[in-house]
């Protein structure tokens, strides 16, 4: 009879589970696809109007302002994202998305649309499928989180020592392996989500899905994005 019953609940919370990860996962998709529009519109909005470019970018000050603040929301995001009212969590990444948007628009400069619509093509292909790997492996993924946050590190490093050595080779280097990077992030991120999930349903936070919505969105956002321009780097041809 206990058994029955402690079987009876594992099914009801097994499908408590499901049901939140499915709406979790619809929250987190059509977020980031949002955020996706918003920056893609901002950033042709700039990147058209060469008054609204020469403001944002002929000055450092506001350059490395935009960048500190897009760095600053993450952080905040990521860390308060606990306390945070959901709407309020949603609102911060679409700014964040917006402010991606001005940083991004460079690119329709740099590169030919035709160059920006294939790499967006491929990224899009790869991501998906590394997502749906990421959301359906049995595998324990936790060491890698470790690794891949060590070599993102260094791939910051190297981008930034890069800006003063112009080193051609360098920057082969640092793309390709930004692009292996965020494939495993990619991964990683997914499986994530998905085990934040499982956490929150049995600790019994009612408001963890559209949290999770929220934060989920934004990590697979960020992958997205930094595999899309270290793709668009290494088959575009810059004007």
């Amino acid at each position: 009879m206990d058994t029955q019953l402690f079987g009876s609940g594992s099914v009801a919370l097994q499908e408590e589970i499901n049901r939140a990860f499915i709406s979790a996962m619809s929250r987190v998709y059509l977020w980031m696809t949002g955020g996706l529009v918003l920056t893609t519109v901002v950033a042709m909005v700039v990147a058209l109007n060469p008054e609204v470019q020469e403001a944002v970018f002929s000055n450092g000050l506001i350059v490395f302002g935009l960048i500190g603040a897009q760095i600053g929301l993450v952080l905040l995001i990521s860390v308060t994202i606990n306390k945070l009212s959901p709407a309020t969590a949603l609102g911060l990444f679409f700014l964040f998305a917006g402010m991606m948007g001005m940083t991004l628009s460079v690119i329709f400069v740099v590169y030919d649309l035709g160059d920006i619509g294939l790499a967006f093509a491929a990224t899009a292909s790869i991501f998906a499928g590394l997502s749906i790997a990421g959301l359906t492996t049995r595998r324990d993924l936790t060491s890698l989180g470790p690794i891949l946050f060590a070599s993102l590190f260094g791939l910051i490093l190297a981008s930034f020592a890069n800006v003063f050595f112009q080193s051609t080779a360098l920057e082969w280097l640092v793309s390709f392996a930004g692009v292996i990077i965020f494939i495993g992030l990619t991964v990683y991120d997914s499986k994530k989500i998905k085990e934040m999930t499982s956490e929150a349903v049995m600790q019994g936070d009612t408001l963890a899905v559209s949290r999770i919505g929220a934060i989920g969105a934004l990590k697979l956002y960020l992958d997205l994005i930094n595999l899309f321009i270290f793709i668009l780097s290494i088959v575009g041809n810059r004007k």
